[in-house]
């Protein structure tokens, strides 16, 4: 079972949101119509900038967690690195 480890923007170096799913379609989705968290909607964040793909559960838990011990440069790093523009990727993510 594939899960995923996303991180969501509001905007280019906006707020964010470090998540975790495995049907990465739908929690998108569910984020857009502010159905997931309270911060997410309130803050507009539901653009998908990055994700990664986890064949063990527990993998993409630990990802998810030190992702989100990370210091902000480190995670806006890792955005620019395939996202400079920090554009919505959702159409990249696999069928």
């Amino acid at each position: 079972m594939v899960c995923y480890v996303y991180i969501l923007a509001s905007r280019p170096l906006g707020a964010i949101y470090i998540g975790r799913t495995a049907d990465l379609r739908r929690r998108v989705a569910q984020h857009r119509n502010g159905a997931v968290t309270a911060h997410t909607k309130a803050y507009r964040i539901h653009t998908l900038v990055w994700f990664e793909a986890h064949d063990d559960p527990g993998e993409a838990a630990l990802r998810e967690h030190r992702l989100k011990r990370w210091r902000r440069a480190w995670k806006t790093d890792l955005i620019a690195q395939d996202n400079p523009q920090w554009q919505d990727i959702s159409a990249w993510i696999p069928d």
